[in-house]
């Protein structure tokens, strides 16, 4: 029926606070339950009753989406677009309860009916959209984008599998398919109108148009789909509420009739099947050339998909493109987005026909850069024919932009030809590269390091040409993490004591958790301490016996290391302290030392032949120790597997000691080191990445440090460093590495482990054998000052109340002032009119 314009128009209730009651939540829960999934109570399973309560509660986020894109609209703010590849939120339901307020309400509703509304929380898939840090810093920066009310888009994809879940099989790493769309996903909405078509492959053509200019025409090989799928994401005890949105790859035809009506029933079907590979996984093994075609093509869907978008937006409210900056933030989450500076130029100079200089003034001022690596092998770079066959008309935009910018060069250094060469965005060296971080920087007004330390070596080392150029460029913003998922929500019995010291204020403002510092030394405030402590770490050792089969000691120690497998992470040095306490036991039965449980956790690249050794020399180290009758539980070693963020929620409330051993220089930032001493971990660690801030925040004295800073690694590696040296000067080094490579933790195999072996003896890299000694003897200082259970527990309290520094609320509002300029856009709950509903986008 047609709705007239004197009509009064259709209003959508229940926008207020009134949802939130127990009784609509509970009607709605019922009906979802019976409407949406057509059960009964009665045969709901647990996945069915989890399911209606995660759209129950999404009803509630829409309300608040739908007012905060009104206003976002009415008020004309500027948005920042956070373009990342990786993204791993972590289940929706707990997070979406915390924010709304409601969890105390939901959980003692279930507990009346007499069920235990962990379980149900349980049920939800996490999505596995990232591969570690890179992608949990994007998800928490989304979490304080809502939280501080800024008005913000996250742009990523929807891969269909996400990263592998993970077994251990003989103490091998198995990848197994991620599934985590295998039960829907309740908390996406899916937009089949807003589709954008992506062009991939092809040529060019230049011919002058009507006035006589000439143009540039792209004939692509093929096109693809991008479909937008978006997740609301609620701030916390705020009625902002911000959108997640992927894209889905899709073809433009799914399938051929005529075709099928030839009976070539490939064929009717071959162009979905290839479009939708674009978005099927995360991250394709990209050492053969079909692979890093793949990964190219995914990086380019994601950005043409989100500028176009952008442009979209602007443009329904905007004359025109001119004041398109003003409107748009776009921060690059690291290089994998760096094609879209490329993309933003070609739609503002092919597709609308804007002047070159006025497209590059305009592009340069909405992006800005993030830096997440100083490693050579992660700064990205692709080869010149690659490029060529994936993206010709990019292609032709870079070299452009490159004459340009070296141009510019030469003027500012006349004759200095090895300045320009290493700063050209084509690496000229030895086979042709494009180089997308120094198109990141080249195309951005903004480029920022994520620690104190990192930012100095981009300066210094990495980025050192572009400092020099453009020095005003450049700042540091340091990594934080969500106190809202990574204590609030994860660790409800520490949230819980620190409430009834301080109030929850320190939820939103993280420095309020230095008012517990007056109850350091407070014995009956210690007493709960470690009780909350004790709780988590029996609730971590029924998961490990249940994972893994292992008994472990809640009283012990726990010593846990979990994030990514790489060598510079140092894994092995871990085990190389494992094997010395082992040994110390093996000499002496009777020794009493402090009884540890040491855990790891974390993923290799499938590719990646020594980090997946490693898993396996953990596993076959762990297997030795756990059933030596000598050791007598007081030495355990647990590899906990899937390492994610559910897991990661149960494991940081129960950590001791935490394990930041990177070598000096190596890690950006971390964010791990944040989350464990957050919860009240004590952090062994080197100067690396954030590592610095974090001591000088909790004090010297409340940090385990060892092994070489970052100026005598380099010294180190400059003289000429020989590993094999320190193996034999030191006895018990040795006794270690000889143990290692007589077969002893591979029934016998000498060959299992030689590959690791020899690593450390000819090579090390990344200088175990030079730290080795210093982390011994901080980690004996660290189970020495475990024993004393009053110093351990103030020096505990004092980790978590100087946290405050770390939040990512903190570090939101640092861009926000240094490099968005955006500002709070506060919402109101309000009824919500048919006409603002065709308004809304």
């Amino acid at each position: 029926m047609a709705i007239e314009e004197k009509t009064t128009p259709f209003i959508i209730k229940e926008a207020s606070d009134n949802d939130l009651d127990m009784e609509s939540l509970g009607r709605d829960l019922n009906e979802n339950l019976f409407y949406y999934l057509g059960k009964s109570p009665l045969v709901a399973t647990l996945q069915d009753i989890y399911h209606a309560l995660a759209l129950t509660v999404r009803k509630r986020l829409l309300q608040r989406w739908i007012n905060t894109s009104m206003a976002y609209v009415k008020q004309k703010v500027k948005v920042v677009c956070y373009f990342s590849a990786e993204y791993l939120p972590g289940p929706h339901l707990g997070n979406n309860l915390l924010n709304l307020g409601i969890f105390p309400t939901i959980s003692q509703a279930f507990a009346r009916a007499g069920a235990n509304l962990d379980y149900f929380l349980d049920q939800e898939e996490e999505p596995g959209l990232g591969n570690g840090g890179l992608g949990r810093l994007a998800a928490c920066y989304l979490d304080s984008l809502a939280t501080l009310e800024i008005p913000a888009i996250g742009y990523g994809l929807r891969y269909e599998f996400g990263i592998f879940d993970q077994e251990i099989r003989d103490g091998w790493q198995a990848e197994i398919t991620d599934k985590w769309l295998q039960w829907d996903n309740p908390w996406e909405i899916h937009h089949p109108e807003i589709a954008y078509e992506v062009k991939l492959g092809g040529c060019c053509q230049t011919h002058p148009d009507r006035d006589g200019r000439l143009v540039v025409h792209w004939h692509p090989e093929r096109v693809v789909k991008g479909v937008a799928y978006d997740t609301p994401i609620l701030g916390y005890n705020v009625n902002t509420c911000n959108v997640l949105r992927l894209w889905k790859a899709e073809a433009i035809e799914s399938f051929d009739f005529q075709a099928f009506n030839k009976g070539d029933y490939y064929d009717a079907v071959d162009e979905k099947l290839v479009s939708e590979n674009l978005t099927k996984v995360l991250y394709p093994n990209d050492e053969p050339f079909e692979g890093k075609k793949l990964r190219l093509e995914q990086q380019y869907f994601l950005c043409s998909c989100a500028l176009q978008d952008m442009i979209r937006l602007h443009l329904h409210f905007a004359p025109n493109l001119g004041d398109f900056h003003e409107s748009w933030a776009v921060q690059l989450n690291d290089t994998h987005p760096a094609i879209s500076v490329v993309e933003l130029m070609r739609l503002l100079v092919d597709e609308r026909q804007i002047p070159w200089d006025q497209a590059w003034d305009t592009t340069r001022k909405v992006f800005s850069y993030t830096n997440h690596t100083l490693l050579p092998e992660a700064l990205e770079k692709w080869p010149l024919p690659l490029f060529a066959q994936v993206l010709p008309r990019h292609l032709e935009i870079i070299f452009e932009i490159n004459r340009r910018f070296l141009d510019s060069v030469r003027l500012r250094y006349p004759g200095d030809d090895n300045k320009a060469a290493r700063l050209s965005l084509i690496d000229e060296s030895g086979d042709r590269y494009v180089r997308m971080a120094h198109l990141a920087c080249v195309g951005s007004h903004a480029i920022n390091g994520v620690s104190a330390l990192h930012t100095e070596l981009l300066k210094s080392s990495t980025l050192q040409d572009f400092f020099e150029l453009w020095p005003e460029k450049f700042y540091n913003i340091t990594n934080g993490v969500t106190p809202r998922r990574f204590l609030a929500l994860s660790n409800p019995r520490l949230t819980a004591l620190i409430n009834s010291k301080i109030g929850s204020d320190w939820i939103k403002d993280l420095y309020k958790l230095r008012q517990l510092e007056e109850f350091a030394e407070d014995p009956d405030f210690q007493q709960s301490w470690r009780e909350v402590k004790l709780a988590n770490k029996r609730q971590v050792a029924d998961a490990i016996k249940a994972r893994t089969g292992i008994s472990v000691d809640p009283q012990s120690m726990f010593d846990i290391q979990v994030k990514r497998l790489h060598e510079y992470k140092r894994q092995h040095l871990n085990v190389l302290h494992i094997i010395t306490l082992y040994l110390r036991l093996k000499k002496d039965p009777t020794l009493e030392i402090t009884p540890r449980t040491i855990i790891f956790g974390g993923k290799a690249a499938p590719g990646y032949f020594m980090a997946r050794l490693i898993i396996k020399l953990i596993s076959s180290v762990a297997e030795v120790v756990n059933r030596d009758p000598d050791v007598n539980d007081r030495l355990k070693v647990v590899f906990f597997p899937n390492f994610n963020v559910k897991n990661a929620q149960k494991i940081y409330p129960a950590a001791d000691l935490s394990q930041q051993i990177s070598t000096a220089g190596k890690e950006a930032s971390g964010t791990g080191n944040m989350k464990f001493a957050l919860n009240g971990a004590l952090t062994i660690g080197t100067l690396d990445g954030a590592n610095v801030e974090i001591r000088e925040e909790v004090g010297p004295e409340n940090f385990f440090l060892f092994g070489h800073t970052v100026e005598e690694v380099q010294y180190i590696k400059a003289q000429g460093y020989n590993p094999y040296l320190y193996y034999q000067s030191n006895e018990h080094l040795r006794e270690v590495i000889d143990l290692l490579r007589s077969g002893f933790f591979a029934h016998g195999d000498r060959d299992l482990f030689r590959p690791l072996v020899e690593s450390l003896l000819y090579q090390d890299d990344y200088l175990l054998m030079a730290d080795y000694q210093s982390y011994i003897e901080r980690q004996d200082e660290a189970g020495m000052t475990f024993l004393d259970k009053k110093r351990w527990t103030r020096m505990s309290i004092l980790n978590t109340a100087r946290m405050g520094k770390f939040s990512s609320d903190r570090a939101i509002q640092e861009y926000c002032q240094h490099i968005w300029q955006v500002k709070p856009t506060f919402i109101e709950l309000q009824d919500i009119t048919l006409e603002q509903v065709r308004l809304n986008i």
